[in-house]
């Protein structure tokens, strides 16, 4: 008979894992003009759902933590393809060029980041970002409608909009900043990833080629 106590902690751990994390696809949707993204966030205000109760979680740490590890592994081996002197993605090259800022970002975001975060912020309870903050869901549908292009005073009325039907609380106004560059960090995880993968797709053609032309 299992363990009804490990049982719990199994399902209570799945539960805090937002579905979001198993999609590796860009961060990216319609790109709206001002009007319609401040119309959107009046739309979000009120689609989003709260859970009910507290849920303590690591899993935006946890993610940050992968998301660099992830970074630094893509720019280890654009620096090996740029030393065989193989063409690289636009994204792959942006990266080599930028990685000490983005090495810096994310360290300033571990710093800034405290660890009841969870505890204080109301979670989504509902959708692909259940049980993440739901002002973490604020900083995804802009960074995705705004293709990851940060305009403060595009961001301040999109905010403004949200709030126009659903005020946020102190908290979640501090954490907007910190939640902005959360997404921004995971999608560039993302365009990184896509980029390695495009490359090896390259790779692997470019040596099928070779051994078909060097056949008898």
């Amino acid at each position: 008979m299992p363990d009804l106590s490990e049982l719990s902690a199994a399902l209570k751990k799945r539960r805090l894992t937002a579905p979001v994390w198993r999609d590796r696809g860009p961060i990216r949707a319609e790109l709206f003009g001002n009007e319609r993204l401040e119309e959107h966030g009046r739309s979000l205000a009120r689609a989003q759902q709260i859970e009910s109760g507290a849920l303590r979680s690591r899993q935006l740490l946890s993610r940050l933590e992968d998301n660099a590890d992830a970074l630094k592994r893509t720019y280890g081996e654009t620096a090996d393809a740029l030393g065989r002197d193989r063409p690289i993605a636009p994204a792959a090259e942006w990266l080599i060029d930028n990685y000490h800022i983005v090495e810096k970002q994310i360290r300033k975001i571990r710093d800034d980041l405290p660890p009841d975060y969870y505890r204080q912020l109301p979670k989504l309870a509902v959708g692909p970002l259940a049980t993440l903050p739901r002002v973490f869901g604020i900083a995804w549908a802009y960074v995705a409608h705004s293709d990851s292009l940060f305009e403060q005073d595009r961001f301040r009325r999109f905010v403004a909009a949200y709030q126009q039907v659903n005020g946020l609380t102190i908290g979640e106004l501090w954490a907007l900043a910190i939640s902005l560059q959360l997404v921004l960090v995971e999608n560039l995880r993302r365009l990184a990833d896509l980029a390695i993968a495009d490359e090896l797709d390259r790779a692997r053609a470019d040596g099928f080629a070779d051994a078909l032309f060097a056949a008898p």
